[in-house]
Formats: C-alpha cells, structure tokens, sequence
C-alpha cells in the first residue's frame, strides 16, 4: 500500500496520484470520444455510402469487436510496461485510424477502419488500473468509479456534440459528403494531444515509473513474460469470469446502446438527428455522475457490511437496470422512451462503477489480467447484443430479450465470494 492515496483531492495536481486520476479520466474520456463519433452520423453515412442494414449492424458489431482483442492485451501490456507507456501508445496509434475516417470510401473501408477504431476502447482497462495502483482500499471504488464516469462520458459527449459540429461545418459551406470527414478531425486531433500530455505528466505508480516489468509487485514481475503470467494467473479466478459475465450485462448493454439508439430514435420515433443526438447524449452523460454513485456506494456498504457486501450492491443494481430495459422496450411515445432510457442507464452506469470497485479486490498479483478479461466482457456482450440484434431483426424486440439476460446475468454478483484469509488481507 506504499505511497498509495487515501484521499481523493480533486483540486490537487501536485501529487502523482491526482495527475494519474486526472489525466486518466481525461485520456478514457477522449478515447471514448473518438470511438464513438462515428455512431451519431450513422445515418448519414447510411445513405452517403448506400448501406444496407445488415452492412450497418456489421460495423456496429466491428466498432466493439476489436475492443475485446484491444482489452485482453492492455491489461498484460500494463504490467509488463506501466500504465503511463501504455496509455501512450494506444492514444498516438489509435489516432491513425480515426484520421483514416476522412479516406473511407464504402463499406469495406468503413468496416475496417471502424475495426481498427475500436482498439481505442480499451483504454478504459489502463484507466482502470492506473487508479487502482495508486489509490488505497478505503476510496480506490471511488477512485475508479469516478474516474471511469468522467472517461465514459466521452461517449455521450460524442452523440451530443458531433451533430453540433456537423451542422456548424455545413453552414460554413461544406457538403455532406465532405463534411462529416472534416469533423473526424477532431477526435483525432485531441488523442495526440491528450497522449503527449500522458506522456509528459503522468507516472506508472506513486514510487515513480518503472523500469522493469509489473508495477504492481506482483507476479508479473517474474522475467520478460510477466505480464501473460499475470494474465494467465487472473484467468483461472473464477471471480473474474463472473464478473466478466456481469460486465457484458452493463457496459456492454451500454456500448450497444450507443451504437443503435440514435438510428433507433430516427426510425422509430421520427427524431431529426440532432434530436436523436441529444437524446442519446444525456444517456451517456449519465456517467459523469453514476459511475461514481456506484463506486461511492460501494465503497460506504464495504466499511460497514465488509467485502462481500459490495458484490449484493451490484447484484441489486444489474436486476434494476434490466427491469428498465423491459420498460425501455415497451414504450410507446419519445418522452416515455427518453424517461426510461435515462432510468435504466442510471442502474446501469451504476452497475459499472460497482463492477469495478470489487474488481481490485479479486487478484490483486495479477491486475491487468483481471482489469482486460473483465473490461472484455462488456464488449463481448456488445457484440452478442449485435449479433442477437441480427438475428431477432428488431432493435425494441432486442432491447426487450437484453431486459431479461440482465436480469438473470445479476446472479452472477451473488457468486463473487471471498475467503475470510482473502478479506483479512484486504483489510
């Protein structure tokens, strides 16, 4: 626990933990940003490149695909190189391919850009365990949970501002088919400028950058492939698979939620895409407070009721969120469906937070490992949410069914138990 941050002190930057939580929310935020900046003008990209609606659903599914590749390599990536390299790297490599949105030219580009864009997601694993390496027990659910709302956010700010930013380049003159290239510019420009800033302020844990693999002290500091060791190590806690299950019931719900609910808004109910655009962006702007509702929770029910009371919250949350999506489903009218989206993605974003405020607890000699194979869950449920969407052919009916995987997907929480050694530690 060395170094590590009792408090979170939102004003201070002197310290290295508060740089690493600044620059961490504010680095998943922009990557967040960028990943989805393309879903907002889906439609316009529907009729610009003459796509059908199965050629739509495929690169929805290719947007959160390569996240989970993305998310299993980070997590190692992290332990081996440190946090700060690796934050690094993915914001610099990653901007290539959002600028290689002005070239897309039909539908195979688009789908592989779209590919390579979502390597961009698994940010949120860096962030995630830059927060836990330097924040202590008693706030790191807050901590990570603030952290990831803040970052999340990104994604809502995107469905709101990105049709602003078209409409504002169009009344300068610019056609459709070159507009929507020009706004691509900027969540690219903010990646490399938000990566050098990494680069420049941040370090891999409070006792400073490392030099070697693993800055957790684990088991990833044993030689050159440390980190799959940790990897490997996280993959036989059958923790982590649970909690992978329930992160697919939330994030996941979350991503595929951004990917269709602006295009779902417009043929459904009849929204312009700025409506739409708005609309999605308050569900997304759910998670500038949520998350961090439900790591704060967390984190008030573990100083009182112990660990295990933090996996119950979470279980309790997952169960609201799916009873919303059922609602969701079922509405009629926008302002029904707008009040019930908001609903359930406060449970949801909620469920987020809790997630990750027990994650640090599960292993930690091995938490790259478990941050990237939880933090893929979420997308592996995105893409079985596309895929289901494929098959079933209607997004409400869709919506629908994801209520009741949820709700069964919550009693996964129950199963995350500790042994009395294990919380002893912890305490």
């Amino acid at each position: 626990m060395s170094g590590k941050a009792t408090r979170i002190e939102l004003f201070q930057w002197r310290t290295p933990q508060m740089r690493a939580f600044h620059l961490s929310w504010l680095a998943f935020f922009v990557c967040f940003f960028a990943w989805f900046a393309v879903a907002p003008l889906m439609p316009l990209l529907r009729e610009d490149l003459r796509l059908s609606s199965d050629q739509v659903a495929n690169v929805s599914i290719a947007a959160v695909a390569m996240t989970i590749l993305g998310r299993l390599l980070v997590g190692p990536l992290c332990d081996r190189l440190g946090p700060r390299r690796t934050y690094a790297g993915l914001l610099l490599l990653g901007s290539i391919p959002v600028f290689g949105m002005m070239f897309v030219q039909g539908y195979v580009s688009l789908l592989i850009v779209r590919l390579a864009i979502g390597a961009v997601g698994a940010g949120f694993v860096i962030t995630q365990y830059h927060t836990s390496v330097m924040f202590a027990p008693n706030v790191v659910g807050t901590a990570n949970a603030t952290a990831a709302g803040w970052g999340n956010a990104g994604g809502g700010v995107a469905q709101a501002a990105i049709p602003l930013a078209l409409a504002g380049v169009l009344a300068l003159g610019a056609g459709h088919h070159l507009g929507w290239r020009i706004v691509m510019l900027l969540p690219g420009v903010l990646m490399v400028v938000v990566g050098v800033l990494y680069w420049r302020f941040t370090q891999d844990s409070p006792e400073g950058n490392c030099r070697g693999p693993s800055v957790n002290g684990g088991a990833a500091g044993q030689g050159k492939a440390g980190g799959w060791m940790a990897f490997r190590q996280a993959a036989g806690n059958y923790r982590v698979w649970a909690l992978c299950i329930t992160y697919a019931g939330c994030f996941g719900i979350e991503l595929f939620v951004h990917g269709v609910a602006a295009s779902y808004y417009v043929d459904h109910f009849g929204l312009s895409l700025r409506g739409a655009g708005l609309a999605v962006g308050g569900f997304g702007l759910l998670a500038l407070f949520a998350r961090a509702m439900g790591g704060m929770a967390s984190d008030r029910l573990a100083r009182r009721r112990g660990l295990a009371s933090r996996a119950r919250l979470l279980c309790a949350l997952m169960f609201c969120e799916g009873v919303g999506l059922l609602c969701f489903s079922n509405a009629q009218g926008v302002a029904m469906a707008v009040a019930t989206m908001l609903a359930f993605g406060l449970f949801m974003h909620m469920a987020c937070g809790a997630t990750y405020a027990l994650m640090p607890f599960v292993d930690r000699k091995a938490l790259g490992g478990v941050a990237g194979i939880i933090g893929a869950g979420g997308n592996v449920g995105a893409v079985a949410a596309g895929f289901l969407q494929k098959y079933i052919g209607s997004v409400q009916h869709t919506f629908a069914a994801l209520g009741g995987f949820v709700i069964a997907g919550s009693l996964c929480a129950l199963a995350v138990r500790f042994s009395r050694e294990h919380v002893a530690s912890e305490e």
